[in-house]
């Protein structure tokens, strides 16, 4: 997976394309690409802003007065305009990003818990399984990062270390694979080192593991 950290990451825009979002009072997104889409929102979109313009209302007394791209996108970002071009800092925006984008992450890594779930139901059977031996939703997180397609949007910073992330996998079936394939060996490895007096002492639930992961 592509770790897109927002610490660092700056997201270019095209300035044309975004007046025209603000101005027509539609919500939009800017995703992690510089793109700005309008809902519906498709299931893989990751977004660094997500909102609508409503201008203030004027009266004749007191006329409208424009409001820079700044004011627009709120003072938790850091805007620079280059021409025909919109600079994006977003990391000071990161809480509200969490609520905006966890409807459509595969794994949320944001809370001092960790990971404790999957969104996708065949991933988290895996999960669900696989902690009958001992294998925690952190081991599956790393083979994922390591293994699969996809982007982990977080904020990281190593002094002093702070770190929270949601998932993005775009193959579940691939990361399905991957998990499977990984618990099958690492349980066919204990089952292995196994007396047939200790196999005896086997849980039902254990067992129930071990025919999930189809292992020898």
């Amino acid at each position: 997976m592509k770790k897109f950290n927002l610490f660092k990451e700056i997201v270019t825009v095209d300035k044309p394309e975004l007046l025209k979002a603000v101005n027509s009072t539609k919500l939009y997104g800017i995703n992690i690409k510089g793109e700005v889409v309008f809902e519906p929102f498709g299931e893989n979109e990751i977004f660094i802003y997500q909102g609508k313009y409503t201008p203030a209302k004027t009266s004749s007394l007191m006329p409208s007065k424009p409001q820079t791209l700044t004011e627009i996108l709120g003072k938790n970002y850091q805007v620079v305009e280059d021409e025909d071009r919109v600079l994006i800092k977003a990391f000071s925006n990161w809480q509200a990003l969490i609520k905006t984008n966890t409807p459509r992450a595969s794994y949320d890594d944001t809370t001092g818990d960790g990971v404790d779930k999957f969104a996708d139901e065949s991933l988290e059977d895996i999960g669900w399984q696989a902690t009958e031996f001992d294998i925690t939703y952190r081991t599956l997180v790393e083979v994922l990062e390591e293994k699969c397609d996809g982007v982990l949007l977080c904020i990281e910073q190593e002094e002093p270390f702070q770190f929270s992330g949601l998932g993005f996998l775009y193959d579940n079936k691939q990361a399905y694979d991957i998990l499977f394939n990984y618990c099958q060996t690492h349980i066919n490895n204990i089952v292995k080192n196994h007396t047939p007096k200790d196999k005896d002492l086997l849980s039902d639930d254990e067992i129930e593991a071990i025919e999930f992961f189809k292992c020898q």
